[in-house]
């Protein structure tokens, strides 16, 4: 559960450090990460890290050590590159108060300023459970599904079936129809919007929870 003073206060120091980095010390905070590679709704990584500004360079470790250092890059407050030299892009929106997410060119890599986030993640290294893992931001493109956006929704709907979504429910809205799908592994929800017999948007919509509504 979350505790609000902690995320408020947490939440605060991060913002304070994203807006200012000290030119002389490196500001470093206690969070929780969880590692997402490209195109996967499941984390491979999920648990306590740190969180550090310097000049504008983060630095996150993660508790089994690995360490990524991100430059700023260009005129844009949200570019960066990584040691190898390829970029990275960083999302302040998705997450709102409760953190940010780094997207690399092979994983994305979620940051919670809640550090109590994944209590059980200690101690296990790069394992994550699937269970800490939180769900993907409402809204944004399912990933391992974008390449069905454009296909026919007659032809695409067994291949829907055969990345293990189950069919939920659908509606029409407009000129459009609006169908929930769930993956079984996971618990997460996904809506197609279908217009002229083709899919047109494949986003998230939730868990379990609310994949009815």
């Amino acid at each position: 559960m979350w505790n609000a003073r902690t995320v408020l206060a947490s939440g605060a120091m991060a913002l304070c450090l994203i807006g200012a980095g000290a030119p002389g010390r490196a500001d470093t905070v206690n969070a929780s990460c969880s590692v997402y590679p490209a195109g996967s709704d499941t984390a491979t990584s999920s648990g306590p890290c740190t969180f550090s500004q310097r000049q504008g360079i983060v630095g996150i470790t993660l508790p089994n050590g690995r360490r990524y250092d991100l430059i700023p890059v260009g005129s844009g407050p949200n570019t960066y590159r990584d040691q190898q030299g390829q970029p990275v892009q960083r999302d302040v929106s998705a997450l709102g108060e409760r953190g940010q997410i780094y997207r690399l060119r092979k994983e994305s890599i979620f940051v919670y300023w809640d550090p109590n986030l994944f209590q059980h993640g200690k101690g296990h290294g790069g394992g994550g459970s699937k269970a800490a893992a939180a769900p993907p931001a409402v809204g944004t493109t399912v990933a391992r599904l974008s390449d069905l956006i454009g296909a026919r929704a007659g032809q695409a709907e067994n291949e829907i079936l055969r990345r293990g979504y189950t069919f939920v429910s659908a509606a029409p809205s407009g000129d459009a129809a609006y169908s929930r799908w769930q993956k079984a592994t996971t618990g997460n929800c996904v809506m197609i919007r279908t217009a002229d017999g083709r899919y047109q948007s494949i986003v998230y919509t939730g868990s379990a929870g609310n994949c009815k509504e």
